[in-house]
C-alpha cells in the first residue's frame, strides 16, 4: 500500500533563516504518526508545507497522492488541520462556527456529535471571544474534524489543557484513528508523542535525526534505568561497585543511581545489604524525554 504522505528532501527558508534543512519521511494510512521536537525545530513549517499553506523552497512532497504546491484546493477538501496559530471572530458562536465548517463541507458528520465529544456543548451557545484557552484549542480540534477528513494535522493539539483534558483528547485522537482518519500530530510534549504515536519523527534545528516507533527510539537510545531513593546517609561510595551502576548522583537526600541490567533488584539487595531500607525505592524506565535529551543534549522545552 503507498504512503497517504511522502516526503522527500524538504527545505524551506525565510531570508538567511532556514526553517527546514533536510527533511525526509512517509505516513502509512491508519496510523499516528508524530513530529517531535523543540519550538523552532520546523515541525509547524514542515506541516504547513504538507497542507498547501506555504511553498518549500525545494523538495517533493506527496499528500493523498496530490502534490500541495498544485494541487492544494483539491487536498484542503479531503484533509483536516487544527493550527497552531488559529483566531474566529470574537462574536461568531461556537454551534455557527461548527455550523459553519460543516456548510462546506461534502461529507460533513454532525457536529452537535463533536460539541459533546470534545467537551463544549455547554459553550455552544458562547462567543469565541469568551472562551478561555483550553476550550478555543477544543473548538479547533472540533471544527478540523467536521469534514471527515482522511488526514487530520493537529498543531500542539493539547496546548492549554489541564492533565485530565489532555487525557480525554488522547482517547479521543485514538478514536479518529479507529475510525479510519490518519492522524499527523506535532508536538514537543514527549508523554502525548510516546502515549499516541505509532512512529515518531525526532527534529532538531530542521532536520529529522531520529524516527521508530516510540519503544524502538527508547531501546535504541536510552538503555539506562534510574533507580531513585532518600537517605540521610553520606557515605554511599559502594553503590559505584554495584553490578550495572554507571552513575550515581545525589541531590539533597535524594539519590539517582543511573545504569542498566536488573539495577532495581541489584541496588535494593545492596542497600539492604548495608542497612539501608528506604520507603520511597523506586525505579524510572527510560522514555522519549531521555532519548531526546541524548540526541540532542537538551530538553523539548530548552
Amino acid at each position: 500500500m503507498p504512503p497517504v504522505i511522502s516526503v522527500h528532501n524538504l527545505r524551506k527558508t525565510y531570508g538567511k533563516t532556514v526553517a527546514v534543512a533536510d527533511v525526509s519521511f512517509e505516513v502509512t494510512k491508519g496510523e499516528i504518526f508524530g513530529l517531535l521536537g523543540p519550538n523552532g525545530a520546523g515541525k509547524t513549517t514542515t506541516v504547513e508545507c504538507l497542507q498547501a499553506l506555504r511553498h518549500p523552497d525545494s523538495g517533493d512532497i506527496k499528500v493523498l497522492g496530490l502534490d500541495p504546491v498544485i494541487q492544494g484546493s483539491g487536498l484542503q477538501r479531503r484533509i483536516g488541520s487544527q493550527l497552531q496559530e488559529s483566531a474566529l471572530p470574537d462574536r461568531i458562536k461556537v454551534w455557527e462556527a461548527l455550523d459553519l465548517f460543516g456548510s462546506v463541507a461534502s461529507n460533513a458528520q454532525d457536529w452537535h456529535v463533536l460539541l459533546k465529544q470534545w467537551g463544549i456543548d455547554e459553550k455552544r451557545n458562547a462567543t469565541f471571544a469568551s472562551l478561555s484557552g483550553g476550550q478555543k484549542q477544543r473548538l479547533f480540534i472540533a471544527l478540523s474534524l467536521v469534514n471527515r477528513p482522511e488526514i487530520v494535522f493537529l498543531d500542539e493539539m493539547t496546548t492549554g489543557l489541564d492533565p485530565a483534558a489532555r487525557r480525554i483528547a488522547w482517547d479521543l485522537i485514538h478514536a479518529v484513528r479507529d475510525n479510519g482518519t490518519t492522524v499527523v500530530l506535532v508536538t514537543h510534549f514527549m508523554d502525548e508523542a510516546e502515549n499516541l504515536c505509532d512512529r515518531v519523527a525526532v527534529v532538531d534545528k530542521g532536520k529529522i535525526i531520529a524516527s521508530d516507533t516510540p519503544h524502538g527510539l527508547i531501546t535504541s537510545y536510552a538503555t539506562e534505568v534510574r533507580v531513585i531513593f532518600s537517605t540521610d546517609k553520606k557515605d554511599l561510595p559502594w553503590l559505584n561497585k554495584v553490578a550495572g551502576v554507571k552513575k550515581v548522583a545525589r541531590h539533597g537526600n535524594r539519590i539517582e543511581v543511573e545504569g542498566n541490567g536488573p539495577l532495581l533488584a541489584l541496588v535494593a539487595a545492596a542497600l539492604v545489604e548495608h542497612g539501608i531500607v528506604p520507603l520511597d525505592l523506586r525505579s524510572e524506565q527510560p522514555s522519549l524525554e531521555d532519548v531526546f535529551l541524548k540526541l540532542t543534549g537538551r530538553t523539548a522545552v530548552d
